[in-house]
């Protein structure tokens, strides 16, 4: 039987509803079905926004509902010179930039464009600037102490990669929003030149989750669609950083009554409100189909 390891990765900033125990099982029965690997990853970053209590709760809902991981857990705010050793690579490669930019005058920006690039799953996507910083500015700039993200510049990213670039595809086990399944092409313009650093964090999402999956080994990542999107840049990373790539099996978005998605703020909908109110696991399993 091939390997088969995969990994549930919340972020601990509140507590997980019913859509993360979806997807959470959803990995673990695969796990177990394929006679593999689950991982726990706890993706703590955001250091205002995570919180001890939320991540205790992660532990606690996740084994009420019958799901076991492997310990230690990597808890990826022990681990940020892993992630500026990868960043340094990208530096290296001259793959990525330093953006000023606030927020505001990106959105002001695109809104001065002939044709905007639309929306992504950041937010507007940012195509890049015209013309690079000149040195002397930028060199300013950092003196000052200005803060600044790194983007991934994906101009430079098909200069470095050639004709390759091009031929990126991942495989995909489940399906993208439209439909997308089988050995998909990659698109990382659905994100634009996106940030994969910052200044005061030193990484971002899109970098540590890829460098994550790599360093433990995953070979499928099972994650709902709403990341569809991040995926076509994900391979692009894994690609400049000489990493192998995992196969994605992107699973449906559980929906509310009103066909809004589940969001840490719907207390109603919290793994430990429905405990609280006498909901056992074993109703809870029932009600995602397990």
């Amino acid at each position: 039987m091939s390997r088969f390891i995969t990994r549930f990765a919340p972020s601990p900033t509140g507590y997980l509803h019913l859509g993360h125990a979806f997807s959470a099982l959803t990995a673990f029965r695969a796990a177990r079905e394929a006679g593999g690997r689950f991982i726990l990853r706890i993706e703590d970053i955001d250091r205002t926004r995570c919180k001890p209590e939320y991540e205790a709760a992660i532990y606690e809902d996740l084994s009420w509902l019958g799901i076991e991981w492997e310990t230690p857990v990597r808890r990826q705010s022990d681990h940020f010179g892993d992630y500026a050793k990868a960043l340094d690579k990208l530096i290296a490669q001259g793959a990525v930039y330093r953006c000023f930019k606030t927020r505001r005058e990106i959105v002001d920006e695109i809104a001065r464009a002939p044709h905007g690039p639309g929306e992504g799953p950041d937010g507007l996507i940012y195509p890049g600037p015209a013309e690079p910083m000149d040195a002397d500015e930028e060199a300013d700039r950092l003196a000052r102490g200005e803060a600044f993200a790194w983007r991934l510049s994906l101009a430079r990213c098909r200069d470095i990669l050639g004709a390759d670039y091009a031929r990126l595809t991942f495989t995909e086990q489940g399906a993208g929003p439209d439909g997308e399944t089988g050995e998909v092409t990659a698109r990382p313009e659905l994100l634009g030149d996106a940030v994969v650093a910052r200044k005061d964090a030193g990484t971002s999402y899109h970098l540590a989750v890829v460098h994550d999956d790599a360093l433990q080994g995953v070979t499928h990542v099972i994650r709902g669609a709403d990341l569809f999107a991040s995926t076509h840049l994900h391979v692009l990373l894994m690609a400049l950083l000489g990493l192998p790539q995992p196969v994605f099996r992107h699973h449906r978005l559980l929906t509310d009554a009103d066909g809004k998605r589940f969001a840490k703020r719907d207390r109603a909908a919290t793994l430990r409100s429905l405990r609280e109110n006498g909901e056992t696991a074993a109703q809870v399993l029932a009600r995602l189909g397990f």
